[in-house]
């Protein structure tokens, strides 16, 4: 039997959605909002992107401005841009951010706070050099939005990475401040304080990440190497 390399890269499962694509049509019975996105999540778990938008374009056309289609679009274009940046093809990869950065807008239209489209966002800037501009839209985010923990931890990451300490550091003790029961942000705090030095006060949010989520295995691991781990709680007996 001759056999056919292409549909070993490419993937069986892929090979009979695009199969599907074209019998559709000769059956007389197209496929329905949940067939396309079922379809591009498939597509995307194989990292097919390019067939992936297919399949969510698709499912913009049956039903427009979805957050979750318009997300998934604009991280159909991020891998793309990143493939064709890789092949030095960078008018294609650029093309490919502008298109994300617009999908990656109109879901934050709909949604503003919608934390997924503002990473996706801020990356697309970032690769296109826009620094910015990606800090400003996660700035007013955090302003305008919410606002939240996860919105102050990603300014300041933004703040970190241009360099600006002071402004991280108050951004971390906002997210704290506000969700006081938040490993993950606790957590972030910590890493930062490790960063600049001061592995005191690293400790101690390590502990209250600990305390809020004992199965984060950063932080256990990183108390146990400090030997700063407490001691296992006893569950209470019954009476």
């Amino acid at each position: 039997m001759k056999r056919f390399p292409q549909a070993n890269r490419i993937g069986r499962h892929t090979l009979i959605l695009l199969a599907c694509g074209v019998l559709w049509p000769m059956v007389g019975c197209g496929p329905s909002y949940q067939d396309h996105w079922r379809h591009a999540q498939d597509a995307l778990a194989e990292g097919h992107y390019g067939l992936a938008r297919h399949f969510l374009e698709e499912c913009n056309q049956r039903r427009p401005r979805r957050i979750e289609v318009l997300h998934d679009l604009g991280i159909c274009s991020l891998r793309l841009a990143k493939d064709k940046f890789s092949r030095s093809n960078n008018p294609a990869a650029l093309r490919e951010l502008d298109a994300a950065i617009g999908y990656f807008s109109n879901a934050l239209d709909m949604s503003p706070g919608h934390t997924p489209s503002l990473q996706g966002l801020n990356t697309a800037y970032e690769m296109k050099g826009q620094f910015d501009e990606a800090l400003d839209k996660v700035a007013w985010a955090a302003k305008f939005v919410g606002p939240s923990a996860k919105q102050y931890l990603l300014l300041a990451s933004e703040l970190e990475e241009r360099g600006d300490q002071d402004g991280a550091l108050l951004r971390y003790r906002q997210a704290v401040a506000m969700e006081p029961d938040n490993a993950n942000a606790h957590a972030a705090f910590a890493k930062f304080l490790l960063r600049v030095p001061n592995e005191t006060a690293a400790v101690q949010h390590m502990l209250a990440a600990y305390r809020a989520d004992p199965a984060n295995t950063w932080v256990s691991s990183e108390l146990a190497a400090r030997n700063a781990l407490p001691p296992p709680t006893k569950p209470s007996s019954a009476p």
